[in-house]
């Protein structure tokens, strides 16, 4: 009864094991048969018939910029004006303790006074002497020597205006005043501090006349850029109240940096810019030059995928697969924007960026 009961099992066994490897067959096959996910909406990379714009890289500059520094050393004993503050031409901005220079100038004025005090004696001595030598009652030699006093003592008094004014003008430099009617754009010192010689102490720039300085590669240079009327270039301005601006004034300066082997290009905002202060990004951007490929490759704006810093979009290649392909955009057009790297014309790009993240 033993023997059978064991073989009972292993028969079972077997079948059993049958089973499951039935239904892993069934379930296969099931698999095998199943519809397919829906496929990602795509649509190609498309071009225009435009030339491809150049952009360049820029920051605001102010066209008038001063740095007010010391020029004799002293304690700041006044500051009136802070950060953001509008001045006026001639308005005083700081003082420098300038006891000393005061005392010293009062010194030099009255050594004028004395100076022309001695002078008066020299010429009313002089004129004596005139007179008595009419009368014979003194020798030329005589009035020649009190001719002479008086001409050193007038020669002293216009030393010692000269070295009063010089006083005068040492006293000045302890005061700091705006150049032009500007903003303040940075104080970086505090009443008390010691200036020195050179060390800023204000720094004023005026706001109504700004300027984008762009860096452009030599092969971008061109006469165009200088002609007269200028080419249509703008300029970007994210954040201001006037994003795209068209410049009144282009200026490409004759010297290239040895280093990066760049050009300097500087665009002048208009008067009155408003949102746009220097140190500000901008971008310039110049029209397609002649002899360049005119083609400008446009995607649809819902099929970017914005991740941090990078930009990029899903192309699909010739398997249906999705693939995150990192790009550099440039300006936008209606619901499009332009890629100026990482996707050709013709490429396959998913419209749902989450749908093809998925499909990966």
């Amino acid at each position: 009864m033993l023997i059978k009961s064991e073989a009972s099992l292993q028969v079972i066994e077997r079948t059993n094991m049958n089973n499951k490897l039935m239904l892993s067959l069934f379930l296969l096959a099931g698999m095998s048969h199943a519809a397919p996910g829906p496929a990602l909406a795509t649509v190609a990379a498309r071009t225009s018939g435009t030339a491809a714009a150049v952009s360049a890289d820029g920051v605001v500059e102010a066209v008038r910029q001063t740095v007010l520094a010391a020029q004799v050393a002293g304690a700041i004993v006044e500051l009136r004006v802070k950060v953001g503050d509008s001045v006026k031409t001639g308005q005083v901005l700081a003082r420098m303790d300038a006891r000393a220079a005061d005392q010293s100038a009062a010194a030099s004025q009255a050594q004028v006074q004395a100076a022309k005090a001695s002078l008066d004696v020299a010429a009313k001595d002089f004129n004596r002497q005139k007179l008595l030598l009419q009368k014979g009652f003194i020798s030329q030699a005589a009035l020649d020597q009190a001719e002479a006093v008086y001409k050193a003592s007038a020669a002293q008094v216009n030393a010692q205006i000269a070295q009063a004014g010089a006083a005068r003008t040492q006293s000045d430099f302890f005061i700091l005043r705006a150049p032009f009617n500007g903003v303040v754009a940075d104080v970086p010192v505090v009443q008390g501090d010691m200036a020195m010689p050179g060390r800023a102490i204000v720094i004023v720039y005026d706001p109504a006349e700004l300027r984008v300085t762009a860096t452009i590669p030599q092969t971008a240079n061109s006469p165009a850029l200088t002609a007269n009327p200028p080419l249509a270039i703008k300029v970007e301005l994210p954040g201001a109240a006037q994003p795209w601006i068209v410049p009144t004034r282009v200026t490409l300066l004759p010297t290239a940096d040895p280093n990066t082997h760049t050009l300097q290009l500087r665009l002048d905002l208009p008067t009155g810019t408003s949102g746009a202060t220097p140190g500000m990004f901008a971008r310039a951007w110049l029209p397609g030059q002649a002899g360049t490929d005119g083609s400008r490759v446009f995607v649809p704006a819902k099929a970017i995928v914005r991740r941090a810093e990078m930009s990029g979009v899903y192309v699909v290649d010739s398997n249906g697969k999705p693939l995150l392909s990192q790009v550099r955009l440039g300006r936008a057009a209606e619901d499009s924007i332009e890629v100026l790297a990482g996707v050709s014309a013709g490429e396959l790009v998913a419209l749902d960026p989450q749908a093809a993240a998925k499909a990966r």
